[in-house]
């Protein structure tokens, strides 16, 4: 099978999970014999990823027959008008590498907002201005007989509700558009804008693909899949591996969910990564349970083996918090609960790994609680420093608030480090040698980082069993599923007549 992935990281360009497991799918689907093309919204380069065909922006002139300069280091759409793209585009069909020139006036209207990353906390934005114009254009559309999915429909729900047969439709939809948003044609670091763009130029290279499904990883990816298969044809597979509730809690921005609700509806198939994420995509974005299949993530035995010589001593032991610190991750229980434990238990150490929002409100918080002598915070850690410190930790904490799955937890396993999860994780749906909690639950939390740094018959059974369970969550297995629902969404599209 031949699959168009459609997705915002991959290794080297990581910010969080999501690059994680689009590396280990996509190499698992390759090495069961199936072709990934794999397009990312900034230049690329082979960094181990041989076993996928890599396409960005940067990719372009090579598809044209040009000789593509290297890329200047953090190249990526943002650095490009919209003009830019269109330009491209237009190139391409005019070059004869497609047959279908309106598929350069497919689009998805901008929804401007301001933020710089798809894992930043509470995307609050006014929207008044925004939630006119959207609200203009879906009259204008519905006045040309053309029936917007959602309410309220989000910028992409437009998108989904085309016809792909209908090349006036597609029309109407980039002439009001750009009617209606002429205003907003500079986005800097606007990710809202940054994603049209990006479905603006994977819609102009999908027809010189070749390719049986579209599979789209995440919100940010939705409209590009969507444009693709309303110029395709082709069954859309939309993966989710965070929804904007994990993200904001109930402080959720609406244009996110909105682009969230319509790939979920607009998909033939979708995926959700864990139990927990696909009773959220029914209940609160009305996904049809029979539609929603549940692909866990997976790790590979062969990676990151730790190196011999066991752990790496030190006088205090060590707990461990490796993630974004972030709303979504919890670091403040994680903190709070590190002062109970140092309140019965002097000899520890607390190392939070990672970066986020919350970073400097966590160091006053240690601070403020008369631990900050104990708590280190390390900043963003790659490669080795992550097998480092998980080598140095005597426990891991994932305190998360909602996590749809938490690959973080099968890596400190892997690296024989006691883990304790939240029970509001997907991981907690399969782990069984792990020890469990409420995130809220800070004493429950303390006594259990308590119970492995002091009992060492409980710490060795997690060590020794831990590993071998997580064995058969491999990405193998998560390939096998994955095909399985990509044969599910080409039946599902085969028998609509779309």
């Amino acid at each position: 099978m031949r699959i168009l992935m459609l997705g915002w990281e991959f290794p080297p360009f990581m910010a969080g999970g999501l690059g994680t497991a689009c590396f280990g799918l996509t190499r698992a689907l390759s090495r069961a014999g199936h072709h990934v093309t794999f397009v990312m919204p900034r230049a690329v380069g082979r960094g181990g990823a041989e076993h996928v065909d890599l396409i960005g922006p940067d990719s372009l002139r090579g598809m044209l027959g040009r000789t593509a300069p290297a890329p200047e280091p953090g190249c990526d759409l943002s650095a490009a008008g919209s003009s830019e793209v269109d330009r491209v585009a237009r190139e391409i069909v005019e070059r004869g590498l497609t047959e279908e020139p309106e598929l350069v006036r497919t689009t998805v209207l901008r929804v401007p907002a301001g933020f710089e990353s798809p894992y930043t906390e509470g995307l609050a934005v006014e929207a008044t201005r925004e939630a006119s114009r959207l609200k203009e254009l879906i009259r204008v559309l519905r006045e040309r007989g053309i029936e917007v999915p959602g309410d309220p429909a989000g910028a992409a729900g437009c998108a989904a509700g085309l016809p792909s047969s209908s090349a006036d439709e597609l029309h109407a939809l980039l002439d009001s558009a750009d009617r209606l948003c002429a205003d907003s044609s500079q986005y800097g670091q606007d990710l809202f804008g940054d994603a049209e763009r990006y479905a603006r130029v994977v819609a102009a290279m999908a027809p010189s693909l070749e390719f049986d499904v579209i599979h789209a990883h995440d919100w940010l990816a939705f409209p590009a899949g969507m444009a693709v298969r309303a110029v395709t044809g082709k069954p859309l597979v939309c993966q989710v591996h965070a929804t904007e509730f994990d993200r904001s809690g109930d402080h959720i921005n609406q244009h996110v969910y909105d682009i969230e609700r319509a790939g979920v509806h607009a998909a033939d198939r979708v995926i959700a990564v864990s139990r927990l994420t696909r009773e959220i995509l029914v209940h609160r974005y009305g996904a049809d349970p029979s539609a929603v299949d549940v692909v866990y993530n997976g790790i590979d035995a062969e990676e990151s083996q730790p190196e011999s010589g066991g752990k790496i001593e030190s006088d205090d032991k060590i707990v461990l918090f490796l993630g974004r610190i972030t709303m979504q991750k919890g670091p403040e229980y994680f903190i709070r609960a590190a002062a109970r434990v140092l309140e019965k238990y002097d000899k520890v150490k607390f190392v939070v790994a990672g970066s986020g929002d919350m970073a400097i409100r966590m160091i006053d918080e240690a601070a403020s609680l008369g631990i900050g002598h104990k708590v280190l915070f390390t900043g963003f850690l790659r490669g080795k420093d992550v097998e480092r410190v998980y080598r140095m930790a005597d426990c891991y904490v994932m305190p998360s608030v909602s996590e749809p799955f938490g690959i973080v937890a099968l890596e400190a396993i892997q690296h024989n480090t006691p883990a304790i999860i939240s029970k509001q994780s997907g991981v907690s749906e399969v782990l069984s040698h792990a020890l469990k909690v409420d995130f809220w639950d800070i004493n429950d939390m303390a006594d259990k980082i308590l119970a492995v740094l002091r009992y060492p018959p409980l710490s060795q059974t997690l060590r020794q069993h831990g590993p071998f369970e997580i064995r058969r969550l491999t990405w193998a297995d998560a390939a096998r599923k994955a095909v399985a629902s990509y044969g599910r969404a080409i039946a599902a599209h085969a028998g609509s007549g779309v």
